[in-house]
């Protein structure tokens, strides 16, 4: 159904539509499930609870690092 990123998603609870995340932070499947072998069938990738990864750091330059 969701295309965005490809068809090829590695199943994760973290951004999955089945997914609930109580108050102490644990993940609940809705549909009692649990990932084995990487698979879950009842996976349904939803890319809006996908957070994206921190950039890296940049290195300073100086001028001199650009002079001839």
């Amino acid at each position: 159904m969701y295309k965005l990123f490809g068809n090829n998603i590695e199943p994760n609870c973290s951004y999955c539509d089945n997914c609930i995340i109580d108050e102490s932070g644990r993940k609940i499947c809705m549909k009692n499930k649990f990932i084995s072998d990487g698979k879950c069938r009842k996976f349904k990738y939803n890319p809006l609870l996908r957070k994206p990864f921190k950039p890296p750091v940049l290195p300073r330059y100086n001028p001199e690092d650009f002079q001839l």
